[in-house]
């Protein structure tokens, strides 16, 4: 005798009711998803309501972004933060250097903000306190610490991290392959240069030296306590005229506007195995600063500038009103999918004041580096 079981399972009637709802409901949404717009690009709009120079975004594991810069207070550093890089919190003076147990004493300038094994590192430029031969530019770099983001810091030591000789200004960390590693600029400050640029600025009448500014890199101890064999010179401004990058990184110069050619600010990352500088040229208080970037194998070089230089420059002959565009740092949108250049600029209507700007960069397949920028109003 063959019984035939029944397999199939009883279902109350408000178990039904439960599932077919459900599946009514779950078909609406598939349907809703057919035709909800896709997730728009961060869109940020320029100027920031932020007077700020040099400007440093550093976005903590916290999820809020923390910006630092030069300017705002006396005698140090104070911080804006946000969680969308659109509205930002005022949070007030987090260092105050010029006190009577600083290293530091005037021109706090270019800070960086870094995050490190749970605690915040401030990297900054100033005047050193120890003058004995009493030059008018004693700008050295140091560190100070917080257990919180929104400070306050104090000094990591009652000293610059290290003394090169001659004054130096914009710190910049990487952290590779268990090593970090500091880049900086060495002032212009008596330090002239012979080159093309610098005789034909003879023969136009206009200086009879020109002093340059060039990047460095050094391997610092993990510390911060000192430096790890000897500073390697990366960049410096073109010695030939018929250099492709002379022309743009000599502006001031051939302006007639000072004396002087930069190299400075500025910031390293790492991109499929090649490592981008990101630099700035020319007067930071005048129209003509720019950026460019160059390229390595290695940390510390050689580095080989773009060929598409400068990628961030004033637009006033485009029509616009953006000039002294320079000193950036790379932050990412809140997804983590859009590379953005933050920097700083001037414009028509805020003068002479700098003031942030955040513009979608990225790094094509080929390679180029590509700032999609200045711009003063909604990014497309």
């Amino acid at each position: 005798m063959i019984q035939i079981i029944n397999t199939t399972p009883m279902i109350n009637p408000g178990s039904l009711i439960f599932i077919l709802s459900f599946l009514i409901v779950k078909t609406f949404i598939v349907k809703l998803s057919e035709y909800a717009p896709e997730q728009q690009d961060f869109i940020p709009e320029n100027p920031l309501p932020v007077a700020f120079g040099d400007p440093y975004i550093l976005r903590a594991s916290d999820g809020v972004y923390y910006m630092v810069g030069t300017g705002g207070v006396r005698d140090g550093f104070k911080m804006y933060s946000s969680r969308d890089l659109k509205s930002w919190k005022d949070e007030g003076q987090i260092y105050r250097g010029n006190t009577a147990t600083s290293w530091g004493i005037a021109n706090f300038w270019a800070p960086e903000l870094y995050e490190i094994d749970g605690r915040f590192v401030l990297l900054f430029s100033a005047d050193w306190r120890q003058n004995p031969t009493n030059e008018e530019e004693n700008f050295r770099i140091g560190a100070a610490v917080s257990d919180r983001p929104e400070g306050p810091y104090t000094d990591m030591y009652n000293r610059p991290l290290f003394d090169p000789g001659y004054p130096v200004i914009d710190g910049n960390l990487l952290f590779d392959n268990g090593k970090i590693y500091m880049y900086y600029s060495r002032c212009c400050y008596k330090h002239s240069v012979e080159s093309e640029v610098t005789e034909w600025a003879r023969k136009e009448g206009l200086f009879d030296e020109i002093e340059e500014s060039w990047v460095y890199g050094v391997e610092i101890k993990p510390d911060f306590s000192g430096i790890v064999g000897e500073p390697v010179l990366l960049l410096q401004p073109p010695l030939s005229m018929s250099d492709k990058q002379a022309e743009w990184e000599s502006r001031s110069v051939t302006s007639g506007e000072v004396n002087r050619r930069w190299t400075e600010g500025s910031f390293i990352f790492k991109n499929n195995g090649r490592y981008y500088m990101m630099y700035s040229a020319n007067f930071f208080g005048g129209m003509n600063y720019a950026v460019g970037y160059a390229t390595s194998d290695s940390p510390l070089g050689p580095f080989v500038k773009a060929e598409n230089n400068p990628v961030l420059q004033k637009d006033v002959e485009q029509g616009g009103v953006v000039t002294g565009t320079g000193h950036n740092s790379v932050t990412f949108s809140p997804d983590g999918k859009q590379m953005l250049c933050v920097y700083h600029g001037r414009t028509s209507l805020t003068g002479n004041r700098r003031i942030v700007f955040i513009d979608k960069m990225e790094v094509l397949d080929d390679g180029t580096l590509v700032v999609h920028g200045p711009t003063t109003k909604k990014q497309e």
